[in-house]
C-alpha cells in the first residue's frame, strides 16, 4: 500500500476512537453498556447484525469458495434458504425474552427454570464465543499480515487495540454504531469489485461456471453439505445462533420495543440473503477475471505446501488493478470485517460474565457495575488476544473439534429454551436431563454413525433433549402448560420470512439451471 491508502487506514481507525469515546459519556449503568439503553432502532441493530456475520474470514473464505474450490461453487447459497425460516420461528418466541427485561438471554432459563440452567447455557457460551474469538483473531491476523506485509504480532495489535479501546469506551452502542458504518464501508467495497470485474470480463462470463446450487443428499453418506441438511440442520443450527448465542440475542434485547425484536429478526432475515449473494457474485468474478487472465492467479500468495493460496484472490486483485487510495478503501473495509466480528464477541462475553456470574455474588451500585462491565470487556480482550498466540500451536484437528463441539450443544441448549420460553411447570432437573441425554445422543453419532452430517446434530440433540425432558415430566407426575403471552406474533412478519423463503430457493433453482 502506498501512504495514501495508509492515511486513509489510521484515520478511519483514529475516527472510530473519537466515536467511542463520544458516545460512551453518557453511560450511567449496565444497561446501558451492554443494551445502549434499550433505545436503538431495530434497522440498525439488525444491520449490526449482518455487519458481525460477515467477518473477515468469511468475505474471504466465500469468493475462495464460490470461484475457486473444487465441487464449491454456489452450493454456498443452500446455508440461506435456513435463514428466513429461523427468524420466523424466533419472531413467535423471543418477544418474551425481551418482555423479561434481561441483559443475558440466559437469565430467562433462571426465571422459569432454575439459576443451574442458566450457570450451565451461560458458560457454555463463555467457553465456545472465547474460543471462537481467539481463532478468529488469528486466521483474521495472518490475512492481515498477508496484505499489509507486517509481523502477525503488529497485525494483532493493529486489529485489536483499536477494537478493546472503542469497546471498552463505547459499549454496544459504539459496537453497532461502528456496525454500521463498517457494513457500508463493505458493501461498497464489494460492489465496487464487482462492476469492475464486470467490466474487465462480462456480466455472462459470471455464470459461465460453478453456478451449481442444489444437491439434492439427505447428509447420511458423509455429505456434509447436501440440500436437506443444510435447510433442516441449518434451521435449528440459526435458531439456537440468532436465540440462545448472547452475542446476537444481545440486539435483540436491546431493541426500544416488542416490535423493534420483531423488526430486527425480520430485516436479518430479509436482507441477509442480498449480502451474502453479493461477496459470492464477488467470487464468480474474480473466477471469471482468472479465466480470461491466467497469469492472474500467478500473481497470489502460496500457501506452505506451494500451492497459490485462493482466500487471498480478493485483495490480491484489489492490490494490484486498484487505484492509490481506493486501495486503503477496501483495506478499511478488510479490517472492518475483522473489527466487526471481534468487538460483538468480546462485548457479549462480558455482558454474560457480569450478569450472570458476577452481578449475583457481588452487590454493586451503578457506577461501580460500569466500571466493571469495561474491566471485564478489557479482559475478555486480552485473553483473546493470549490465546490468538497459542492458536499456531494447536492442531488443525483440534480447532475443528473445538467447531463441532459448539454444534453439538446447540440442539440440547435450542431444547432448553424452547421449554423454557414456550412451556410452564417443566422442572429444573427433567430440562438439565434432556441436556444432557441431548448432548449424549450427538457424541454417540458423531463417534458411531460418523458418516452422518454433523448438521443434522442439530435436529438430533434437540429431539432427545425434548423427548427426554417431557418424558421425565410425565413419570414425575407434573403436568406442563402451554404458556401465553401478551404480544402476539405479526402474520405479515412471518409471511414475508417465508416469502423470503421462497425466493431464496427460486433464485437457487434459477442459477442451478444455468449450470445445467
Amino acid at each position: 500500500m502506498l501512504l495514501l491508502d495508509w492515511l486513509i487506514l489510521f484515520s478511519y481507525l483514529c475516527g472510530m476512537l473519537l466515536l467511542a469515546a463520544y458516545v460512551g459519556r453518557k453511560q450511567a449503568n449496565s444497561t446501558d453498556y451492554f443494551l445502549a439503553g434499550r433505545g436503538m432502532g431495530s434497522a440498525s441493530l439488525a444491520a449490526s447484525t449482518m455487519a458481525t456475520q460477515c467477518s473477515t474470514n468469511s468475505l474471504l473464505g466465500a469468493p475462495a469458495f464460490v470461484g475457486f474450490t473444487l465441487g464449491g461453487g454456489l452450493l454456498w447459497l443452500q446455508y440461506e434458504l435456513a435463514v428466513p425460516l429461523a427468524m420466523a420461528a424466533l419472531i413467535w418466541i423471543i418477544v418474551p425474552a425481551r418482555q423479561a427485561r434481561v441483559t443475558s438471554i440466559y437469565e430467562i432459563l433462571e426465571q422459569r427454570l432454575g439459576v443451574a440452567s442458566r450457570r450451565l447455557a451461560s458458560a457454555a457460551f463463555l467457553l465456545f464465543r472465547g474460543v471462537a474469538t481467539g481463532v478468529t483473531i488469528y486466521g483474521v491476523a495472518l490475512i492481515l499480515s498477508a496484505i499489509l506485509g507486517l509481523s502477525f504480532t503488529w497485525s494483532v495489535v493493529l486489529l485489536m487495540a483499536i477494537t478493546i479501546f472503542y469497546d471498552v469506551l463505547g459499549g454496544l452502542r459504539a459496537v453497532v454504531l461502528s456496525d454500521l458504518i463498517q457494513l457500508a464501508l463493505l458493501v461498497t467495497a464489494v460492489w465496487v469489485s464487482v462492476f469492475l470485474l464486470a467490466d474487465a470480463t462480462s456480466w455472462s462470463a459470471f455464470f459461465e461456471h460453478r453456478t451449481d446450487t442444489l444437491v439434492n443428499d439427505w447428509g447420511f453418506t458423509g455429505n456434509d453439505y447436501g440440500f436437506w441438511p443444510m435447510l433442516i440442520g441449518g434451521f435449528f443450527l440459526y435458531m439456537a445462533y440468532y436465540g440462545c448465542d448472547q452475542s446476537q440475542a444481545q440486539r435483540v434485547l436491546a431493541a426500544d420495543s416488542d416490535a423493534g425484536s420483531q423488526r430486527v429478526l425480520l430485516l436479518n432475515g430479509l436482507l441477509r440473503f442480498p449480502l451474502v449473494f453479493s461477496y459470492c457474485l464477488l467470487g464468480m468474478g474474480l473466477a471469471a477475471f482468472a479465466s480470461a487472465h491466467p497469469e492472474f492467479i500467478n500473481t497470489l500468495p502460496q500457501t506452505s505446501a506451494g500451492q497459490p493460496n485462493f482466500n487471498m484472490v480478493f485483495p490480491t486483485y484489489v492490490m494490484n488493478y486498484f487505484a492509490p487510495g481506493f486501495v486503503g478503501l477496501v483495506m478499511v473495509g478488510l479490517i472492518a470485517a475483522a473489527m466487526s466480528s471481534v468487538d460483538s464477541a468480546i462485548n457479549s462475553l462480558s455482558a454474560a460474565t457480569m450478569e450472570d456470574f458476577v452481578k449475583p455474588f457481588k452487590d454493586l451500585n451503578e457506577r461501580q457495575t460500569l466500571t466493571y462491565s469495561r474491566i471485564t470487556t478489557l479482559l475478555w480482550g486480552l485473553f483473546s488476544i493470549v490465546f490468538s498466540f497459542q492458536v499456531e500451536q494447536i492442531a488443525p484437528t483440534v480447532l475443528e473439534a473445538i467447531n463441532k463441539i459448539g454444534s453439538m450443544a446447540n440442539g440440547p441448549l435450542l431444547a432448553m429454551f424452547v421449554v423454557a420460553l414456550l412451556l410452564r411447570g417443566v422442572s429444573q432437573k427433567a430440562a438439565l436431563s434432556g441436556f444432557a441425554v441431548g448432548l449424549l445422543a450427538n457424541v454417540g453419532v458423531a463417534l458411531f454413525v460418523p458418516q452422518v452430517s454433523w448438521l443434522w446434530w442439530n435436529v438430533i440433540g434437540l429431539g432427545a433433549s425434548l423427548l427426554t425432558t417431557l418424558t421425565l415430566q410425565m413419570f414425575q407426575g407434573i403436568g406442563v402448560k402451554r404458556a401465553f403471552y401478551t404480544y402476539p406474533t405479526r402474520r405479515p412478519t412471518v409471511t414475508a420470512l417465508i416469502l423470503m423463503a421462497l425466493l431464496i430457493l427460486a433464485c437457487c433453482i434459477y442459477l442451478d439451471q444455468l449450470a445445467g
